[in-house]
């Protein structure tokens, strides 16, 4: 079928073209898995190539057509595209100067957003930037802040930003800059649109929002200078409280990437900001604003395991809505929120076991369970250490719910971190010193045996 297809892309007929590219599209999957050999990469170049032609076709149909099916190719191909990156910025950039039509524009952006998710780093090359961002830096001039023409580009900049990581620094001051006088006049726009001279939009204020996110999340802890000469704080305060959810959703996803890297400017308001983070949490409409509680509830641990011990006044609050979450789990609650609500938890629990500990038992086992069903990685360790901490504190607070820590301990496929997998045996070794006269054994008893298996490791 795809040798049938790439052909067709070359007819004579406008419509042959543009249904030839879309079609194509849908087997991207096909042609990425077998370009693996000879016979098959050449067939993903020619496809590759065919759709880079029908982007700079001279018929609007068909230029809309292939910028959208290469931006499908693309998703699949991801860090196959490297080889080919000149070639394919070359093409996109012609398009990006030759295309008249707002929308083919937005497809452009999105066709080069999504080459940047898929390449990463390997777009962090002087010879590929040479060609990408003189054309995006004259556009960013030329838009005015207050055309939606602007959203697609901030978007397109967000993956750029992120893909180059500190290899964007040189373009980070003006960028940043614009973020901030964007939402600036947003906010003024809201309450007197007269003296901000443009009409309020909140999508001009969630878009900048992200593309800081997208800024911090690239540039890491060389963000900070930018931030400490801005009032960023002040106004991301002022949008996690906004009304519109989805303003709040990105404030509180830029409050968690701030934390990470410097969280000594969020400082003077941290009490404020935790405030507001946690009334996302308690909220009765929480089913429709999901999005907001996922992200305040990271933002939450993020912050807590930065300021340790400060964050002990909201603590309690915190938790007494995370418990809920966790309880509730069974009933379709959102996975992702579930899953952060457990990291959360531990976080919390990790930096401030004392005010934790005497509360265990109310949440235990729902909160094993959440724990059991979380992918390895650095957030789950951070739980763990809650879990092994407040254990420490209160080992009779999980006594009822010690069939499902080792369930949750088992989850494990590999524990990276030395120091927690000795800390992870001394809670179990702990355990079996406890439960004297056969109650360990009928513990383990009511395991499974691949749950057994992987507690052989902790000696057990």
């Amino acid at each position: 079928i795809v040798a049938f297809l790439i052909p067709l892309l070359d007819d004579k007929f406008p419509l042959i073209r543009s249904i030839s590219c879309w079609t194509l599209s849908r087997f991207s999957k096909y042609i990425v898995q077998d370009s693996g050999h000879q016979k098959g990469y050449e067939q993903f170049d020619a496809a590759l190539m065919g759709l880079l032609r029908r982007i700079l076709d001279t018929n609007k149909r068909v230029q809309e057509a292939a910028c959208s099916a290469f931006a499908t190719l693309e998703e699949e191909a991801a860090e196959e595209l490297a080889p080919r990156l000149e070639v394919i910025l070359q093409h996109l950039m012609c398009a990006f100067g030759k295309y008249q039509v707002r929308r083919n524009l937005r497809i452009v952006y999105d066709a080069i957003g999504t080459l940047a998710d898929a390449v990463g780093g390997e777009l962090n090359q002087p010879v590929y930037l040479e060609i990408l961002m003189p054309p995006l830096i004259a556009k960013w001039h030329q838009v005015p802040n207050s055309d939606k023409d602007l959203f697609p580009l901030l978007e397109c900049f967000t993956s750029i930003a992120q893909a180059l990581g500190t290899g964007f620094t040189q373009f980070a001051q003006p960028v940043f800059q614009r973020c901030i006088n964007i939402i600036q006049t947003q906010q003024l726009a809201k309450v007197d649109p007269v003296s901000a001279g443009v009409q309020y939009d909140k999508e001009f204020i969630v878009c900048s929002l992200d593309l800081l996110s997208g800024l911090t999340e690239g540039l890491g802890s060389g963000i900070e200078s930018l931030v400490s000469q801005s009032n960023l704080r002040d106004l991301l305060l002022q949008c996690c409280m906004d009304d519109a959810s989805d303003v709040r959703q990105s404030a509180f996803a830029l409050l968690g990437d701030l934390a990470r890297v410097c969280p000594v400017h969020l400082h003077p308001r941290l009490s404020e900001f935790l405030d507001i983070a946690a009334k996302q949490l308690n909220t009765p409409k929480l089913k429709e604003t999901i999005s907001v509680a996922n992200n305040a509830c990271w933002a939450i641990g993020e912050l807590a395991i930065k300021v340790r011990k400060e964050i002990s006044p909201i603590v309690m609050t915190v938790i007494s809505c995370l418990v809920p979450i966790l309880q509730h789990a069974e009933q379709g609650l959102n996975k992702s929120l579930v899953e952060n609500s457990a990291i959360t938890l531990g976080r919390l629990a990790w930096v401030c076991p004392d005010l934790v500990s005497p509360h265990m038992e109310h949440f235990m086992q729902s909160w094993c369970i959440a724990l059991s069903m979380i992918r390895d990685d650095i957030e789950k360790e951070d739980a763990f250490r809650g879990l092994c901490a407040m254990v420490r504190a209160n080992p009779s607070g999980a006594l009822s719910s010690l069939v499902f820590m080792c369930k949750a301990i088992a989850s494990w496929h590999e524990i990276r971190s030395e120091e927690l997998h000795n800390e992870v045996c001394q809670v179990l070794h702990g355990y079996k010193q406890m439960l004297r006269n056969g109650a360990w054994d009928q513990c383990m008893s009511a395991l499974e045996p691949p749950v057994k298996d992987k507690l052989s490791k902790y000696q057990v």
